[in-house]
């Protein structure tokens, strides 16, 4: 049940939906999410009413293609199998969006089965 936000310079619908059909694609081929389990928010920021900022951090040149995707899911993944996720979003939003791999930043973050409500003002993962 991962929960994925895409942030984006530009606000062209298409690249937005083709980023967040990279990253749905990775996780279900990576991590075997369902192909049901979407919930995504994707944005894309026009540099006036919002704007995304970046640096060469770690000898990693990025430009104006910068995609900042943030995914919340449970806990319980290896090492590599982040690796291979992180991996196969790079190659699919190259594939599908244009977007160049030292573009995508990616970041992860884990919580536990109570820490979802996925609707009813119930906690679904918790027996």
């Amino acid at each position: 049940m991962p929960f994925v936000r895409i942030d984006a310079h530009g606000t062209h619908a298409a690249r937005l939906d083709a980023l967040g059909r990279a990253v749905h694609d990775a996780l279900t081929e990576t991590l075997g999410i369902p192909p049901d389990d979407r919930f995504q928010v994707l944005t894309g920021h026009d540099g006036t009413g919002s704007a995304l900022r970046h640096d060469d951090y770690l000898g990693v040149h990025r430009d104006e293609g910068i995609v900042f995707v943030a995914i919340t899911l449970r806990s319980g993944r290896t090492t590599a199998q982040k690796q291979a996720l992180y991996r196969r979003i790079a190659e699919l939003a190259q594939d599908y969006a244009g977007t160049e791999p030292r573009n995508v930043f990616v970041t992860l973050t884990e919580n536990s089965d109570a820490d979802w409500s996925l609707g009813h003002g119930l906690a679904q993962y918790v027996s």
